[in-house]
């Protein structure tokens, strides 16, 4: 199954929270800030690291929900 952000994308803040399509909830665990908007960006996730489509690199995460 592809998982996608529900709704849009505005990038890292240093404590972003992300909803995915699959209803799982995920927060940012480490800093960086990135700027960059998109609509329903794909997701991977791996080795509890999130890389959204578009981003410079991926961003160590925690699940939430």
């Amino acid at each position: 199954m592809a998982l996608h952000i529900q709704g849009s994308w505005e990038g890292w803040s240093g404590e972003t929270i992300v909803e995915l399509t699959d209803g799982s909830v995920w927060r940012q665990d480490e800093y960086r800030y990135e700027y960059r908007y998109a609509y329903r960006p794909a997701v991977t996730i791996s080795h509890g690291k999130m890389d959204v489509a578009g981003m410079s690199r991926p961003v160590r995460v925690r699940r939430i929900s």
